[in-house]
């Protein structure tokens, strides 16, 4: 197996690759251009829209259009195009990042500070109403989510740390508690970004500045390594027929000297099956 080009693309900061099963395409963002993408792989498709900020994720919603977690918070974009705040709050030199939909169609949406100011950010359980609760405070980085194919685990990475985190999954989704490492990927390796869980319960995670994604068993048991040719993947996530390609995006900036795939869309084909990725609820 050899990673490809999905598409050629020059982003930023490209992030949050999510299939979106009901419409049989691809979201993805680029955080700094506010640009949220799409991308069909088998008519080679692709839509691009502006957002009003930053845009750390996109994630499909069950009645159409998409939930996005942008700089000042957490925004509605019906079909059609109309704009509103599920949850605005704005802090200065903070902007929300990674986000994920759970099982039960809450949206988790991270936050970080521009600078990376140690602790400044946090992540926040959205149920599909906008009521909040703030599940971790006093993150730096706060990255990649996804739960076990049960539920009762999730899976979480505040970058600086190096690790994979799980916890277990309690009150019907609505908490997570019993916080401990799964792996910590060492020093030289990259940092761990955006992660997706396989249909085995595998979790996949992109290694920034470490030009791999890598599998871990459930048991954080680390069984392949696939290099990408690019220095900054940011995140994973299965799609296509079947949900067995894994799509992988990345960044070019910070770069003094990016290649031509820095910041394009790739993908593993055949990785293996992924898990179908709920929409948000509200």
């Amino acid at each position: 197996m050899r990673v490809e080009t999905a598409l050629r693309a020059s982003a930023e900061l490209g992030e949050g690759p999510t299939w979106d099963t009901a419409a049989g395409r691809l979201l993805w963002v680029d955080i700094l251009a506010s640009r949220v993408h799409t991308f069909d792989p088998a008519t080679g498709d692709r839509t691009v829209m502006a957002t009003e900020q930053h845009v750390g994720a996109a994630k499909p919603r069950a009645g159409g259009g998409v939930v996005v977690n942008l700089r000042d918070g957490v925004g509605l974009y019906e079909a059609d195009g109309r704009f509103s705040w599920l949850r605005r709050d704005p802090a200065p030199g903070r902007r929300g990042n990674d986000a994920a939909v759970a099982p039960d169609g809450a949206l988790w949406a991270g936050t970080m500070y521009y600078d990376e100011t140690p602790g400044g950010g946090s992540l926040v359980r959205l149920a599909p109403d906008g009521t909040a609760t703030t599940a971790l405070d006093e993150v730096t980085v706060s990255n990649g989510t996804g739960w076990s194919p049960d539920g009762t685990l999730m899976y979480y990475v505040d970058t600086p740390t190096r690790r994979i985190d799980v916890f277990d999954v309690r009150d019907g989704g609505a908490v997570v508690a019993d916080r401990r490492p799964l792996v910590s990927v060492e020093e030289g390796a990259g940092f761990p970004d955006g992660l997706t869980v396989d249909a085995d319960g595998c979790v996949w995670v992109a290694l920034w500045d470490g030009a791999a994604v890598r599998r871990y068993t459930p048991e954080g048991v680390l069984d392949r390594v696939v290099p990408v040719p690019v220095r900054r993947p940011t995140a994973c996530a299965f799609g296509g027929a079947g949900l067995g390609d894994l799509y992988i995006t990345t960044a070019r900036v910070g770069l003094a000297a990016p290649t031509p795939q820095d910041g394009s869309l790739l993908v593993l084909p055949a990785a293996g099956t992924g898990l179908a990725q709920p929409p948000f609820a509200g």
